[in-house]
């Protein structure tokens, strides 16, 4: 069997998601719960947001139990959740209408577990409408009000219509393969399918670091191979928290 990429010490810090052979991710596959393919249905149409995934009752918020690697597979450095959103444009946003919204998929803690849920999903810019994917690490949720998000940010990246799900599959190899080289400061990151555009973002502990801020902006841009005069906008989760308060209160008042 060959092997698509290697690393230089097999250590989890290391461990290329590249890794994964034909015949190991068949068997990942088969292992995988379909319940997956429910996001592969066509969403066209707004009525789509009570999916298959959405009426299960009752709604899982995270994975049954603790998160093992099977034998034989390839532990990564952290665990990760995948989570999914989608909204209609105009209706009110709000702290607890977003954390209502939100629906757990999946967690996963190896390469093989990645790949065998991965491959399940359509892919970010076949997605229609308003639609989010959140990829987190285990324990956090994808909200700024989260104990590891209230102090920190995300850099943020525009991006033309056809371009999300490269630079989303990139971005989620880079965070799993340690890339940026932060230590714990990676929270997540996050692709939002917009109607003229698609955003792109990464969020960080400690908005206040500066270094730390620099170093992963650097990376975000090595990563997705972006032009020198493209925009990157760093936002602190407060001022997003300020700007949504200002937006929600000026509604009221229309």
């Amino acid at each position: 069997m060959r092997n698509v990429g290697k690393t230089t010490q097999p250590t989890s810090q290391h461990i290329c998601i590249y890794l994964v052979t034909f015949t190991t991710f068949q068997r990942a596959l088969l292992m995988m719960n379909n319940k997956f393919d429910a996001l592969k249905d066509d969403d066209s149409g707004e009525d789509k947001e009570e999916s298959d995934v959405e009426q299960k009752k009752p709604v899982r918020t995270g994975p049954r139990g603790p998160l093992k690697p099977g034998p034989g597979e390839h532990r990564l450095q952290y665990a990760y959740s995948l989570w999914f959103s989608r909204r209609t444009p105009g209706n009110k946003t709000s702290s607890q209408n977003y954390e209502q919204n939100i629906k757990y998929v999946g967690s996963f803690c190896s390469v093989e577990q990645f790949w065998a849920l991965y491959t399940h999903l359509v892919r970010p810019g076949d997605l229609s409408g308003h639609s989010d994917f959140h990829l987190f690490k285990e324990g956090i949720k994808p909200m700024w009000e989260d104990e590891a998000n209230k102090n920190g940010g995300k850099w943020i990246v525009r991006l033309k219509k056809g371009l999300a799900s490269r630079c989303w599959e990139n971005l989620i190899l880079a965070m799993q393969g340690e890339q940026f080289m932060v230590g714990e400061e990676i929270c997540g990151a996050v692709v939002s399918i917009r109607f003229q555009e698609d955003i792109i973002s990464i969020w960080n502990k400690t908005a206040s670091d500066h270094a730390t801020t620099t170093r992963i902006r650097d990376t975000l841009r090595r990563v997705l191979n972006l032009p020198p005069n493209t925009i990157m906008e760093y936002k602190t989760h407060t001022d997003s928290l300020k700007l949504l308060g200002e937006r929600n209160l000026k509604k009221i008042w229309e």
